[in-house]
């Protein structure tokens, strides 16, 4: 079962990567590749959603069905997995978080710098046509 978040990890860590590549001063020689890529790999990093939300689901299932453990019942042992249980949960909640946040961030940031770019060649027109 660990795969799947370690997949869903690297696609955050590459999202991540793009947009602070895409928003680091200085780097207008590179620009116009890095949007080239970030727009092609934009399709295939949809499938992360749809894969953050059964990675929620998975989560949430086992939220329901994990064993309570709040009476003096349990033994230290028993405690101690159910506490672990809980945080690996909220650690993997953690993770689907920043990776739809990551991909909403790139996908805003692309479009925004394509943006800019259409501008500013809609622009040089205009001054060349002066």
């Amino acid at each position: 079962m660990a795969l799947e978040w370690v997949v869903l990890g690297y696609a955050a860590a590459a999202e991540a990567i793009m947009v602070i590549l895409l928003t680091i001063p200085g780097l207008d020689a590179l620009r116009k590749g890095l949007i080239a890529v970030t727009r092609n790999l934009l399709k295939p990093f949809l499938s992360v959603v749809p894969f953050c939300l059964f990675l929620l689901m998975d989560i949430y299932w086992k939220y329901e069905t994990r064993p309570s453990c709040e009476d003096e019942s349990c033994t230290p042992s028993e405690h101690l997995r159910h506490q672990k249980s809980i945080m690996k949960s909220q650690r993997n909640a953690l993770l689907i978080a920043s990776a739809l946040l990551f991909y909403w961030l790139l996908y805003s940031v692309t479009n925004l710098v394509v943006k800019i770019e259409q501008l500013n060649q809609r622009l040089e027109r205009l001054k060349n046509r002066d």
